[in-house]
C-alpha cells in the first residue's frame, strides 16, 4: 500500500499547501482518493506528481467540512465514474462560530453520491465505519463548532465522521480525517496497526493534556501518521512521547 498526500497543511518544499486534507491511496486492488482539499489545489499536484485522477475507483470524504469537501467538486469534474462515499449527515449545515464550514450544498445533486450511516464495506479489505457513541472513552470537544438540525443549532456531535479501514497483507490501517471524535476512542475501539490522520490538535496548549494523551496512544502500539489538524508544535511536544509517531506532508508518500 502507498498513501501520498495532495494537500494538506505543511509542505516538503517542491509543492504548495493549503490548510485542509487530501490523500492518494494505492492498494493492491484499489486507487482511492481519500478527503479533496478545501480547493482543487490537490488535484493540481495530483498531475504535478503523475498521479491520474481519473483512475480512481472510490472516493471517501471523512466529513462534511470545506476543508476536506471544498475539492469534491473539481474532482467529479475530472473523473466521471468513481463512486464518493460520505456520511449520510455529511449535508447537515456545520459552523464555526458564525462561519459556515460545510459542503457546498450543490454536491447533492451528483448521483454518483452514496450514503453510508453504519459500517460498510465498500469493497474487498475496504471498510468505512463511523464511532458509535458507546465506544467513546472520553467525552467529545465540540471546540466550538455547531450544526443545524431541525432549524436549531446545536453543539457539534460529529455524526458525520467516518473513519476507512484497509486491511491488506495482515496489517489494518485505519484513515481519518480530523479524528475529532478523538484520537484516543478513535484508536483505542479499532486497534489499528497503524493509524493515518489530524488529530485535531492544534489549538491544544503543550501541557498535561497532551502528555495523557500521548501516553494513551502509545499505549496502544499502533504507528501513527499525522498531519492537518494536529498542530506541527504539538506533533513536535507528541513526538517526545510517542517515537512510533510522524508527520506527513504535501508531497510526501509512503510504503506499508
Amino acid at each position: 500500500m502507498r498513501i501520498t498526500v495532495l494537500t494538506e497543511n505543511t509542505t516538503n518544499g517542491a509543492l504548495p499547501a493549503e490548510h485542509g486534507l487530501s490523500l492518494y491511496i494505492e492498494t493492491g486492488e484499489r486507487r482511492i482518493l481519500f478527503d479533496a482539499g478545501q480547493s482543487a489545489l490537490f488535484a493540481e499536484n495530483a498531475e504535478k506528481l503523475g498521479i491520474d485522477l481519473r483512475s480512481v475507483d472510490i472516493c471517501v470524504l471523512s466529513h462534511g467540512h470545506y476543508d476536506h469537501g471544498g475539492g469534491l467538486m473539481r474532482f467529479l469534474q475530472i473523473n466521471e465514474t468513481a463512486p464518493v462515499y460520505m456520511s449520510l449527515y455529511a449535508f447537515l449545515p456545520h459552523y464555526n462560530g458564525e462561519k459556515y464550514i460545510g459542503l457546498d450544498p450543490a454536491l447533492q445533486e451528483c448521483d454518483r453520491i452514496c450514503f453510508v450511516d453504519k459500517s460498510t464495506n465498500i469493497a474487498d479489505g475496504l471498510t468505512l465505519f463511523p464511532l458509535p457513541d458507546e465506544a467513546l472513552l472520553s467525552p467529545i470537544d465540540p471546540a466550538g463548532l455547531s450544526m443545524i438540525e431541525g432549524g436549531e443549532k446545536l453543539p457539534e456531535d460529529f455524526r458525520h465522521e467516518l473513519y476507512l479501514l484497509i486491511e491488506e497483507s495482515s496489517k489494518r490501517v485505519l484513515f481519518s480525517g480530523c479524528s475529532h471524535k478523538g484520537a484516543v476512542n478513535i484508536a483505542s475501539h479499532f486497534h489499528p496497526d497503524v493509524f493515518i490522520g489530524g488529530f485535531h490538535l492544534s489549538k491544544y496548549p503543550l501541557d498535561g493534556t497532551l502528555d495523557a494523551i500521548g501516553d494513551q496512544l502509545a499505549d496502544l502500539s499502533a504507528h501513527y501518521y499525522t498531519c492537518h489538524c494536529t498542530g506541527t508544535e504539538q506533533y513536535e511536544y507528541l513526538k517526545s512521547r510517542m517515537p512510533a509517531l510522524d508527520y506527513l506532508s504535501v508531497g510526501d508518500s509512503i510504503k506499508l
